[in-house]
């Protein structure tokens, strides 16, 4: 979770990747594409310039930046980019080229379709102006901080279909809670001076929380040998945890997965934290008044995470590079949140009410962890529609987590943060058989106004979807917990199993989904997943247009 509840954003900024493979129209011939990190090499062999520009449909001052690539086991290569328009990033000029395994082109994805074209790459708004706009924004929703002392740099905004030149601003300070950082991204007109998109880039999984940046853990120096210990963790029972050795002892250091991190930032709300160091690599009690207790749930979840990608999706960390995130624990003073942060690329949790309740259970894991599969992949903005479906990519792999821990003490279900009794109700924080139980304003069904709610209430459309998809509608009991998922027309719909849910989702958010992607772009997308898993006539793209018509998202 970007955090567990409602919120404004996730902690990722669309910079162009330093070092990244810069693209031409000229340059789009056989060979010119190369893999990102991690990524299967894209092979283009009879891919002509001509045909692949007249594809694309670039202007002569556009260029790409490869950003992923994913091939298909049938040699089918999805090559996803971003756009520059005279050497300036274009916001939510994001496409995907989909090409056969001869190397032509069979279609191409773009978060819009307008041609990107501006009169002018002149401002008329100077750079402090623009500055002002963004703190006075910043201000309005209600967070408090100041611009960061880089100049806030020209971009070209076409993410509404309307390409206009413009500045990104981002302030940062804290949120309404004045706990939770924040770092505000405005975009502004650079003529006018009007403000055309703010967004929150920390995701919290609950109001008002945020992630501080620059944590890089590193275990104790010294010889490091991999180890095994055991932990007593508040959520999950008695779990294995791998972990370094080194000449003081051992660290809470992953050597297995990634060099995966925990540090204790020992209720402050800035700093690095100090990695966690153990002598006889047993680590916690089980209780949270022990302060490794809630490092054992956080490197738990992190290890079951990674797992779970790596075995079922076949993705080797977040960016498919093999770099695992750092979890950070005891952030702040009874904080009753958790969020993932891209720039530090860092999950941190809060302790919760009383500093009891520590948001470390196994599904929001997941949940934050997703966040940044989200972020090295579609993108997906963190506002309206799109906002929704990056908040339920998360809540549903945060759920396929929990189920593929198979964990007796904090069995997988269909509900989210069960365990850590946010509102001090024991109920869960989200719903995903019928999303609107939580009686906190999420929609379970498509409607013209569903982008203007908070991203954590619009996602109850993806949410209910992936739950019908799997599961289908009705009354039922699975694993110990009582379900009954309605449908918008009162239609039966039978569900295809959790296993396929999973894969025909992340299909769609790999290869099809870009950052402006809405419900009926994802209807589209996950089509088209399920037809590339499963065949054109098959019962599950069957499953997937009827589920979608269930929750009122239709053609």
């Amino acid at each position: 979770m970007s955090s567990l509840s409602p919120t404004s954003g996730t902690a990722r900024r669309l910079a162009l990747t330093s070092g990244a493979a810069v693209l031409t129209g000229a340059l789009l011939a056989v060979g010119a594409v190369t893999a990102s990190a991690g990524a299967a090499p894209a092979h283009h062999e009879g891919t002509g310039v001509a045909a692949t520009a007249q594809a694309l449909g670039l202007g002569v001052k556009e260029e790409l930046v490869v950003k992923d690539v994913i091939k298909d086991a049938d040699g089918t290569v999805h090559t996803r980019y971003e756009r520059t328009y005279a050497g300036l990033p274009v916001v939510g000029g994001d496409l995907i080229v989909h090409r056969a395994p001869n190397g032509a082109v069979k279609d191409v994805t773009k978060a819009v379709n307008t041609t990107i074209k501006v009169a002018s790459l002149t401002p008329k708004l100077t750079p402090t102006a623009a500055t002002s706009a963004a703190v006075k924004a910043a201000k309005a929703a209600k967070t408090t901080g100041a611009a960061t002392g880089d100049t806030p740099r020209k971009v070209i905004w076409a993410a509404d279909g309307n390409p206009v030149l413009a500045y990104e601003s981002v302030v940062t300070g804290t949120k309404r809670d004045g706990v939770t950082p924040s770092r505000l991204r405005v975009i502004t007109d650079a003529n006018t001076g009007k403000k055309l998109y703010e967004i929150q880039l920390i995701d919290d999984i609950a109001d008002g929380i945020t992630a501080q940046g620059g944590s890089k853990a590193v275990a104790p120096a010294g010889s490091r040998l991999g180890a095994v210990g055991t932990g007593a963790s508040q959520y999950s029972g008695t779990v294995s945890l791998n972990t370094t050795k080194s000449s003081t002892g051992y660290s809470l250091v992953d050597s297995v997965r990634g060099g995966s991190s925990t540090v204790d930032l020992k209720h402050k709300t800035s700093g690095n934290g100090t990695v966690f160091t153990d002598a006889d690599n047993k680590w916690g009690t089980g209780s949270p008044a022990d302060n490794q207790t809630a490092a054992v749930d956080a490197a738990y979840g992190a290890a079951q995470t990674w797992d779970f990608y790596k075995n079922v999706l076949h993705r080797n960390g977040i960016k498919n590079d093999g770099r695992a995130p750092v979890s950070r624990v005891h952030y702040g003073n009874a904080y009753q949140n958790a969020y993932w942060d891209d720039q530090s690329f860092t999950i941190t949790y809060g302790d919760g009410a009383n500093n009891q309740h520590p948001l470390t259970q196994l599904d929001v894991a997941g949940h934050e962890f997703s966040h940044g599969v989200t972020s090295a992949t579609a993108g997906l903005e963190y506002s309206g529609e799109s906002g929704g479906l990056n908040e339920a990519t998360s809540d549903i792999f945060g759920t396929a987590v929990e189920w593929n821990a198979n964990n007796p003490q904090d069995k997988g279900d269909y509900l989210l943060g069960e365990k850590i009794d946010l509102f001090g109700d024991g109920k869960p924080l989200r719903y995903q058989d019928k999303p609107s139980r939580d009686g906190r304003g999420s929609a379970d069904y498509w409607s013209a106004g569903v982008g203007n709610l908070d991203v954590h209430y619009s996602s109850g459309v993806a949410n209910h979807f992936f739950y019908l998809l799997s599961e289908g509608s009705g009354a039922k009991d699975i694993n110990g917990v009582h379900y009954d998922s309605p449908t918008v027309d009162g239609s039966k719909v039978t569900g295809i199993g959790r296993d396929k849910a999973v894969q025909i989702w992340y299909k769609a958010l790999t290869t099809y989904f870009t950052s402006t992607t809405d419900y009926h772009g994802a209807r589209q997308g996950t089509l088209k997943a399920a037809t590339d898993l499963y065949g054109a006539n098959s019962a599950e793209v069957k499953a997937v247009d009827a589920t979608w018509a269930a929750v009122n998202v239709k053609p």
